[in-house]
């Protein structure tokens, strides 16, 4: 019998491609999703890459609540722990920390006591980062965020506790199950479907001319298909239990992804500006608030310690963006 895997959240974009990953290496998945009427749109996305055949299931399990975590976890060998909760619209700051950080307990303790071999925990690579944007650096994953830093946005700020509570809680625990967590950047790439987008809302906006200029901004690009990659390979390799893996990508300044989707796209990527807006017009805007304090900087993350210990390759970050761009296009997105 082949193995069986929890992914949480099967409706989003991350979990939706490590949905089809596994079923395309012959596991068996569970996904969690909050009703029965999200089990379609899974099932959809996913007949995009794979054929499911009886290999997909569903349990009904929300990050809120801990209702339906010990059925979802029964019987599983692995748990690739992808969902995160945003909080919803208007919520403060100490409700955002609360559901990430609840969420991640839940799903990890009801694990543990089932004694799932290993859960793979998506946490962010801005867990691992300066509390502050001041100054250029390359970090590690030894290196986490000050969640008690006031100058911290909350997002970030419930990312670190929830990833901290998820260790916290297995240095307390004594069984079988082991944690390790993978460390995103900027998670661009081909879409399974409209109902999964996840952040490639960037290079839709880009396409369609609604950007009409970028900020002096640089990201850390890494595929989505090269993050469900890299979360297999942290739940089968024996050297990953107990092991935080930064899974950041290539760093790219915006004004050069859109200089790459003028190139790769043609007339596709007409109404794509590579006009990069002054910082000062940045600072002014309040809805760019947050971004302002990264304008110049290239604060970047080593992968080293996963290409050394999982063999992982990501993909350049033009491929990446310009995959995504026609993805778009092709789905009707843009």
């Amino acid at each position: 019998m082949p193995e069986t895997v929890l992914v949480t959240g099967g409706t989003g974009y991350v979990g939706g491609w490590c949905i089809a990953e596994l079923l395309e290496r012959g596991y068996r998945v569970r996904a969690t999703v909050r009703s029965h009427s999200r089990e379609q749109t899974v099932r959809d996305a996913v007949a995009t890459r794979v054929d499911a055949e009886d290999r997909l299931e569903f349990a009904i399990a929300d990050l809120t609540s801990d209702e339906g975590w010990d059925t979802a976890v029964a019987g599983v060998d692995f748990v690739l722990h992808v969902a995160s909760p945003m909080g919803g619209s208007g919520a403060t700051p100490e409700a955002l920390v609360a559901a990430a950080r609840d969420g991640a307990l839940r799903v990890v303790s009801a694990a543990a006591q089932a004694g799932v071999r290993r859960v793979v925990m998506t946490s962010a690579a801005n867990t691992a980062s300066p509390s502050s944007y001041t100054e250029d650096s390359v970090t590690d994953e030894t290196l986490w965020t000050d969640p008690e830093d006031p100058t911290l946005i909350p997002y970030r700020r419930s990312k670190t506790l929830a990833e901290r509570a998820a260790w916290d809680y297995m240095a307390a625990y004594e069984g079988p199950t082991e944690l390790t967590t993978v460390l995103p950047g900027a998670v661009f790439g081909p879409i399974l479907s409209t109902a999964t987008t996840g952040s490639t809302g960037i290079v839709a906006q880009m396409l369609s001319g609604a950007m009409p200029g970028v900020p002096r901004i640089g990201l850390e690009v890494v595929d989505v298909r090269d993050l469900a990659d890299i979360h297999i390979r942290a739940m089968i390799s024996p050297k990953a239990a107990g092991e935080r893996f930064l899974a950041t990508g290539e760093f790219i300044w915006m004004a050069d992804m859109a200089q790459a989707l003028k190139k790769e796209l043609g007339r596709d990527g007409e109404k794509v500006s590579t006009q990069e807006i002054p910082d000062e017009v940045v600072r002014a805007n309040p809805a760019m608030g947050e971004i302002a304090p990264a304008l110049g900087r290239r604060n970047r993350h080593t992968t080293d310690k996963a290409r050394i210990v999982l063999d992982w390759q990501p993909r350049p970050a033009r491929v990446t963006v310009a995959d995504c761009a026609r993805s778009l296009l092709t789905h009707g997105v843009v």
